[in-house]
């Protein structure tokens, strides 16, 4: 019995994934972090998704994935991906693979079952996911002389509007993880995040990025990146410690405020919305795709979206993270998974 993963069909859809060491133990060192990072992008191009961001910690990972709707694609793309996952070979390999090209070429119902299995692990989060943890996990017991499970669970996901202040959000959510977790003071100098890969130069990297932005506030790298620092930067200072009292200027600032936090401040606090399953995104998706799930699993129990908690402005003006111009006015809303379990795969 599990509870049943909110998921889009027919339509391109974002999530938020997120998995755990077992017993949360930090087994990753830099080896392990860079072996995930480059298994992460390769198992992303087979499947036809986007990485937009990601984390990868010492005991979990964090990964803003992009999942276009399913789309027949051609023989050749199906081998160029299915190469990818097979870049040095094995004479059984090579065989099997010689097989393939040639049923293709040939036709016939073996053919039609062997695109049906490839495309049946194609544009699909779950898929990804299980195939990413899985090879992963036959790297790491392999190398470090372990067996059995690596991971405390299945991933959780939450489903993410992928356009507007809510996949912003949660971009920078993720690539703040180590700066939360006291490893670097700057996420661009932790390697093994989405915003240092591309802040590195790499395109495809900065081309995530610049989806999260939208194309409506920059349409190019130096754009997006000004943006997105702003976001995750912000303008305040660190935190103050050992004071004992509030300081005027802070006082001043919190009443000019009405009491919100920056941004920045607030992407530093774990907000239990960003991870615990659901749906985030503006009152009209959340409604819709909830909409759906009730269709999906009969649930009967009526629930409304709801803003997110008030400690600060979620992109609106006043935090940094605005542009002049935007068009994105509607708030950010979350609805939580229901509790109801129900018999799913995936």
């Amino acid at each position: 019995m599990r509870t049943s993963r909110i998921k889009i069909h027919g339509e391109d859809a974002v999530y938020h994934c997120i998995s755990r060491t077992v017993n949360g133990e930090r087994l990753f060192d830099e080896d392990a972090k860079e072996m995930f990072r480059r298994q992460m992008w390769q198992i992303a191009d087979y499947c036809g998704v986007s990485i937009l961001t990601y984390a990868v910690m010492e005991n979990h990972f964090h990964v803003l994935v992009r999942v276009p709707k399913k789309v027949p694609i051609s023989d050749e793309e199906h081998l160029r991906r299915y190469r990818l996952l097979y870049p040095e070979p094995t004479r059984f390999q090579t065989a099997s693979l010689a097989v393939v090209e040639a049923q293709l070429k040939a036709g016939g119902p073996d053919a039609e079952t062997w695109r049906k299995q490839q495309l049946a692990l194609m544009n699909d989060v779950s898929a990804f996911m299980k195939l990413l943890k899985q090879r992963f996990t036959i790297w790491f017991n392999k190398t470090h002389n372990r067996f059995g499970t690596l991971w405390a669970e299945r991933f959780k996901s939450v489903l993410v509007q992928p356009a507007g202040r809510a996949v912003r959000v949660i971009a920078a959510y993720i690539d703040l993880n180590p700066v939360r977790a006291g490893l670097v003071d700057d996420p661009k100098d932790y390697r093994f995040c989405g915003y240092s890969e591309a802040v590195a130069g790499r395109k495809i990297a900065q081309e995530g990025l610049i989806h999260v932005i939208g194309e409506d506030d920059a349409r190019t790298w130096r754009g997006a990146q000004e943006y997105y620092r702003l976001m995750i930067i912000g303008s305040g200072a660190k935190p103050r410690t050992g004071k004992a009292a509030v300081s005027e200027n802070l006082f001043e600032e919190t009443v000019q405020a009405e009491g919100k936090l920056p941004l920045t401040t607030a992407l530093r606090c774990r907000i239990r919305y960003f991870t615990n399953g659901g749906i985030l995104g503006g009152r009209a998706f959340v409604a819709k795709h909830f909409a759906l799930l009730r269709q999906k699993t009969g649930l009967r129990r009526r629930r409304a979206p709801r803003a997110l908690p008030p400690v600060c402005d979620w992109g609106g003006a006043g935090d940094g993270s605005s542009v002049s111009g935007s068009s994105d006015t509607d708030e950010i809303m979350v609805l939580r998974t229901p509790r109801r379990r129900t018999l799913t795969s995936g």
